[in-house]
């Protein structure tokens, strides 16, 4: 019976010690709440919308793929009226200057009438729009006060995956949420409106709602690490996956902005694409790494530094390309008219090229649909024919030669469809059919053959292999 007693008494002690312990290494956020809510406010503003427009969050299926930025709730299924009137839209943000300055997103204030900020003692002031930048999704907004709570600024390139991280913003509306959680990735890369994605999202599992927009993510030093910017979601709240703008980037753009009244970015005047396995292979790269070149822009930097279709961009400016998503982040930062150091893979053999960098002014990209057929074909499995004038500006290319028709073969299985132009075929540019057939007629077995094609007006790079 004593021991017995023994043995839960150590088994009671024990749970206690660990939960003890358990609850010692748990993150306090209270007096950090306290410190940085002050400088957070909630931004209401009124827009105009279009005629015969949903709400944003009225129809979920209207916005394109998962990403969606988020700012002010709307009833479910609710239609804009005929007319184009006001509507309301609430955000986040911070404030980072004593005279009241404040950065939010550009999406939250974006044709906006009027923008009002209400801050944490209940004053509501209207604020100016003093500039902002679609590509960072930023805006600096200019109150009239003095003597302003401010946040401290952080660094974003210390943040590490794993660290504890704190949003407060306004979701729904309600004022001054915190919600908490980790770093799950650094330097995401997500679709954008622009064609083009300037930002290396930090990813987190904070929950993040509609009014969250715009808000600080602080570490648990009480620094702005972040402004939260866009969840992944299929229902239009938080699955899990929110985004946010790392600081560093942000204070560039705010810097900018006060200073020229604008942002201006790097621009190099390429197209790339990621290298896989199989690319790596058929270029000859021990590993799968670097931004493949699929094209380079006429009169672009780019062009003028000496970068051609097929090269794969390994370093940019010192800084290593492991992922093809990274290398517009880094070309973005990069000052204009620098000359920055470019390290390439070219036929097999690295070089460096320099660079001199010019300002972005658009980007774009087009894709195409594409089908298949099960019939024969030539050894890869597709016809092709020459390119005719009349096709040129139809199909986006005056070289290479256009694929008729797609088989089951080597082709299908590279992602062949009709309608492509192949115009490179293992850094050879091809010219005719006759060409183009000799080079089919001459594969070896079990060699990848990296293919450069145009669909649609937007080149990418292919591999072909026959394996036997």
């Amino acid at each position: 019976m004593m021991k017995t007693m023994s043995n839960r008494w150590l088994l009671v002690m024990g749970c206690a010690l660990i939960a003890a312990n358990v609850q010692a290494k748990l993150p306090e956020f209270v007096e950090l709440v306290k410190d940085v809510s002050p400088a957070v406010v909630n931004i209401t503003v009124m827009k105009s919308a279009p005629e015969d427009q949903q709400h944003l969050f009225g129809n979920q299926q209207q916005v394109p793929e998962f990403f969606r930025r988020y700012f002010g709730e709307q009833p479910r299924g609710s239609i804009q009226p005929r007319r184009s009137v006001p509507q309301p839209a609430t955000g986040s943000g911070f404030i980072i200057s004593k005279d009241g300055y404040i950065l939010t997103n550009n999406h939250v204030v974006e044709n906006a009438e009027e923008i009002i900020v209400a801050l944490s003692d209940r004053r509501e002031r209207e604020a100016t729009l003093v500039g902002a930048d679609k590509y960072s999704d930023l805006a600096l907004l200019k109150i009239e006060a003095d003597d302003l709570p401010t946040v401290e600024l952080g660094d974003s390139d210390k943040l590490e995956v794993g660290e504890w991280v704190v949003a407060i913003g306004s979701p729904f509306g309600f004022e001054l949420s915190v919600t908490s959680g980790i770093v799950s990735a650094k330097g995401r890369s997500l679709p954008g409106d622009t064609g083009a994605n300037y930002v290396p999202f930090i990813q987190t599992d904070v929950a993040i709602n509609p009014g969250n927009s715009g808000g600080p993510l602080f570490n648990l030093a009480g620094k702005v690490v972040g402004i939260n910017s866009q969840i992944f979601t299929r229902s239009g709240g938080f699955m899990g996956l929110s985004f946010s703008i790392p600081v560093n980037v942000a204070m560039n753009v705010v810097k900018q902005i006060r200073e020229k009244g604008s942002v201006s970015r790097g621009w190099l005047g390429v197209q790339i694409q990621r290298v896989d396995r199989d690319l790596a292979e058929s270029f000859k790269l021990d590993r799968a790494a670097g931004a493949l070149i699929t094209q380079v822009f006429e009169d672009s930097p780019a062009e003028k530094g000496g970068l051609k279709e097929g090269d794969i961009i390994l370093e940019f400016a010192g800084k290593a390309i492991d992922l093809s998503s990274e290398l517009p982040h880094i070309v973005g930062m990069t000052e204009v008219d620098a000359v920055a150091d470019v390290v390439i893979v070219r036929d097999g053999k690295r070089q460096k090229l320099g660079i001199k960098i010019g300002k972005l002014e658009q980007n774009s990209s087009i894709q195409g649909p594409g089908g298949a057929t099960e019939q024969p074909g030539n050894r890869i499995g597709i016809e092709v024919q020459n390119l005719e004038e009349s096709m040129v500006e139809r199909l986006g290319t005056n070289k290479g030669v256009v694929v008729s028709r797609v088989y089951e073969g080597a082709g299908l299985n590279a992602g062949l469809v009709a309608g492509d132009v192949i115009t490179t075929w293992d850094s050879v540019w091809v010219n005719s059919v006759d060409q183009f057939e000799a080079m089919v007629s001459n594969m070896r077995p079990n060699v990848a053959i990296p293919i450069r094609v145009v669909r649609g007006g937007s080149p990418q790079f292919l591999v072909i292999k026959i394996e036997e």
